[in-house]
């Protein structure tokens, strides 16, 4: 891979390092938020998925904003945007301000998969889609998981408002260093099979089998992983009667072993590429992902003690994670030119999985008594999701010509 090409996908691994420190920071932060402006955790549910709910409805337009402005323009903007709203996280007087300010960051962090998509397809040939993918999806993992001892670091050294402050800083940083270098053609363009025809249309989308399909199981994933990212801190703590600083480290070995599988997927998805499995690149490691995630959640359910909970947490969220590489790099294959849009497309109903998992979570429990009911909901999600993976193929030679000789909606 050309040095340039390192670069881009080393600044999109940071970018998303960030990101997820931003995101996840909340869950960390629950207790004390919670505990300070006086809110309970059904309205705690409210906020986290106010952040979903604002980065669901805001994928297709920034995807949209993205293609047509390029990454360069699009993510310099989406970061600045993000940093603000986290530093504005901490001066929240109440719920209703809290919950306009996670919908809000929400919005603003929902250009920058789309962008980082549309930037491969110009950069990258198809056969490093795949670990391109998985890399900058496990600098989420990462920074999601330092987020849980960064946060519990900064809290007990000052507060939570001020911690929030803190975490704009580099998101600010990192948007002056890609304006400053990125361009959104390379200086040499990469000779792609087939283009997208450049009038697809929103309506073009969502009449694709194959785009429906992704939607689906992509909502199976978000649904799955976004516990991870909103209710498995306070869930460790209570069920298990630890500590924050406890929960904060086992919390960071779920996220870094889910972290690990977007290398082990990413490398997957290239090496079937390339060999006579190309048509399957895609589709052998979603399915095994999906089908072990399932496993993991049903064992969590059953789960008596912290060793074994954290184990299989980490066992449902590595099956989870091995499915995004080959879900974006899908979306790339069949969407090309119109990369921003498409997976764009694909992440807005995955993101409706992560509000409607963070919402219902703490109205599971409180109906039937344990958390067992939710991680027996997704695990059947998850094998659904499998299923749909059955339908899905773009990794061959002939699946990629009729992409491009008709439009996405016929495809």
């Amino acid at each position: 891979m050309k040095f340039s090409r390192v670069l881009l996908v080393f600044l999109l691994f940071l970018l998303s390092w960030i990101m997820y420190l931003d995101r996840a920071a909340i869950s960390t932060a629950k207790s004390l938020v919670s505990a300070d402006l006086g809110i309970s955790d059904a309205a705690m549910g409210i906020v986290f998925g106010a952040f979903a709910l604002g980065y669901a409805v805001a994928q297709i337009p920034s995807g949209w904003f993205a293609d047509k402005v390029g990454p360069r323009i699009a993510l310099t903007t989406v970061v600045i945007g993000w940093s603000v709203f986290t530093a504005l996280t901490g001066a929240a007087g109440g719920l209703v301000s809290l919950v306009v300010i996670r919908f809000l960051f929400g919005i603003a962090e929902a250009g920058a998969f789309p962008s980082s998509a549309r930037a491969f397809y110009s950069w990258l040939p198809a056969d490093q889609h795949g670990r391109a993918n998985g890399i900058i999806f496990s600098g989420s993992r990462l920074g999601a998981a330092l987020s849980f001892p960064i946060l519990a670091l900064l809290m007990d050294a000052f507060d939570w408002r001020f911690a929030f402050l803190i975490l704009g800083v580099p998101g600010v940083l990192w948007a002056v260093i890609w304006l400053l270098w990125f361009r959104d053609e390379p200086a040499q363009p990469i000779v792609h099979e087939a283009a997208t025809q450049d009038d697809l249309r929103l309506s073009d989308v969502f009449r694709s089998r194959l785009m429906l399909l992704a939607m689906a199981q992509y909502f199976a994933s978000n649904f799955t992983f976004f516990i991870c990212l909103s209710w498995m801190h306070p869930y460790l703590m209570t069920q298990y009667h630890l500590t924050r600083e406890q929960a904060s480290w086992y919390s960071m070995v779920v996220l870094l072993t889910g972290g690990t599988a977007q290398w082990v997927a990413g490398f997957l998805v290239d090496r079937l590429y390339r060999s006579p499995f190309r048509a399957y690149s895609r589709q052998v490691p979603a399915m095994g992902g999906f089908m072990l995630s399932a496993v993991g959640l049903a064992a969590l359910a059953m789960s008596t003690s912290v060793q074994a909970g954290v184990a299989s947490f980490a066992v449902a969220a590595f099956g989870a994670e091995m499915t995004i590489s080959p879900s974006w790099a899908f979306c790339i294959d069949i969407g090309k030119r119109k990369s921003g849009a498409v997976s764009g497309s694909m992440n807005m109903i995955g993101n409706f999985g992560s509000f409607i998992s963070a919402s219902i979570f703490p109205l599971m429990a409180r109906l039937t008594g344990d958390a067992s009911a939710y991680f027996a909901t997704a695990a059947i999600l998850n094998v659904l999701a499998a299923a749909a993976w059955m339908r899905m193929r773009t990794g061959g030679q002939p699946e990629l010509q009729l992409a491009a000789k008709t439009k996405i909606g016929a495809v």
